[in-house]
């Protein structure tokens, strides 16, 4: 188990298990305890209590100093999802701006603002006005809504993306006062797959009869349209056909079936693509972490088939970060006790996440562990567990030793295995979305 003092702890290399994997949402840091291979077993919960405190403690503090640096203000504490109403006065610069939509609550980081409106090279077009943003939407949709101008109109509202159905209702409700409890019994494919035939897969899973995952982000003007559920929904559906209308998802499921053995459907790029929206901080990442679970869901690649292993997965139903106890309860979305796919997308993924689910990565990347820019900036990618365990043994301020290296004298499992360690890297809220 771990030992040792101050800020170093030793990390067996014996463990079948991820130790963890720190995620961060445009800055906010999301970690979580997760396993790579098996499911914990709750006999270490309670021997690595003092770890966990201390680790949490040490990432706390990162975190909070990452955000102290990243704004002068005192910022808005707004749950991810919520329409933050936000006047950009005449005049401001692009720093000014970033520093008014962190104190807000709109954005997680300054600096990744700032970045995102040099990628865009959108200084000079960033324009004044009063404008109704979801805090934590996607920074390139924020940079983007500000360089076409105001959209507190009441009959506007933007739909970011990595939304739930939980979250656009809710949005809805708030903006165009359409109740979300009416459109979330709305919202069945069912409904719908008569008139558009990309949702027939979605329609005959009765058991999970929703229309999440095909709900497309966008700012939607409502002038003219009734202010119901149906059109709201349909208006999202048509525009999700148009925009997948030349995405080229049969050439992409032939090349994923050729080189990984893996069949997939047009829902299943959707699921995936969901998954990997949720895990992704850039669109490098995207690829990457495509080839990652590919790889662990091809029959030809590494030992054989692995797990998806996606916290995420299971933050969908939790409506928080998961805990190690939550990823051995049992669910058709613990991706770490049932095999393939969750049984329904678990957001709805941007165009980039749908790319990268139809062309991955050419990698031999079993393993990812990514934090953002308050806790590192980290994206790194392992081909085997023991490298993904250095890595975050690093991160962490750990000392990593190799198997060869370690006492004999380690605790072991009922097979003689060596006991496996998790650290916890720390938690934040969820709100209603899946976190890996």
């Amino acid at each position: 188990m771990a030992q040792g003092t101050g800020e170093m702890r030793r990390i067996s290399n014996r463990s079948k298990q991820v130790m963890a994997k720190a995620h961060a949402k445009a800055g906010g840091v999301k970690a979580t305890v997760k396993s790579s291979r098996t499911p914990l077993g709750t006999r270490l919960v309670y021997a690595l209590v003092a770890v966990l405190a201390v680790v949490a403690v040490v990432v706390a503090v990162r975190a909070c100093v990452g955000r102290a640096a990243s704004s002068s203000g005192d910022r808005a504490q707004v749950a991810r999802g919520t329409v933050v109403s936000v006047e950009i006065p005449e005049g401001y610069s692009s720093t000014q701006i970033a520093d008014l939509l962190y104190e807000k609550g709109v954005v997680d980081s300054v600096s990744s603002f700032k970045k995102e409106v040099t990628s865009q090279d959108a200084e000079s077009q960033l324009k004044p006005g009063v404008y109704e943003l979801v805090a934590g939407a996607d920074v390139a949709s924020v940079v983007k809504l500000l360089t076409v101008g105001p959209n507190s109109a009441e009959t506007s509202v933007t739909i970011p993306e990595g939304l739930t159905l939980q979250q656009t209702a809710k949005i809805l409700e708030d903006v165009l006062e359409i109740p979300a409890d009416s459109f979330t019994k709305q919202a069945k494919a069912s409904n719908y797959a008569s008139d558009y035939a990309f949702l027939s897969a979605a329609a005959k899973n009765s058991t999970y009869d929703t229309l999440e995952g095909y709900l497309c982000p966008k700012t939607y003007d409502f002038t003219g349209i009734d202010k119901t559920a149906d059109a709201a929904i349909r208006l999202m559906l048509d525009q999700y056909e148009t925009e997948t209308s030349g995405v080229g998802f049969s050439a992409g499921e032939k090349k994923i079936s050729t080189t990984y053995g893996v069949t997939m459907s047009d829902h299943d790029i959707i699921t995936l693509a969901s998954v990997i929206e949720k895990e992704a901080l850039t669109d490098k990442d995207r690829t990457l972490i495509a080839s990652v679970f590919y790889n662990r869901l091809s029959p030809s690649k590494g030992s054989g088939v692995m797990r998806l292993q996606s916290d995420a997965t299971m933050g969908y139903v939790l409506g928080r970060t998961p805990t190690a106890d939550d990823l051995e309860t049992e669910s058709p979305y613990n991706t770490y006790l049932n095999d393939g796919l969750p049984p329904t997308p678990i957001c709805t993924p941007s165009q980039a996440s749908i790319e990268a689910a139809l062309s991955p990565a050419d990698t031999n990347y079993f393993y990812f562990y990514i934090t953002g820019e308050d806790d590192g900036n980290i994206h790194a990618y392992s081909e085997t567990y023991e490298e993904h365990q250095k890595v975050i043994a690093d991160h962490l301020g750990i000392e990593w030793v190799p198997e060869t290296e370690e006492s004999s004298d380690e605790g072991t499992d009922d097979s003689g295995e060596g006991t496996d360690e998790v650290v916890d890297t720390g938690e934040e809220t969820y709100d209603e979305e899946g976190e890996g």
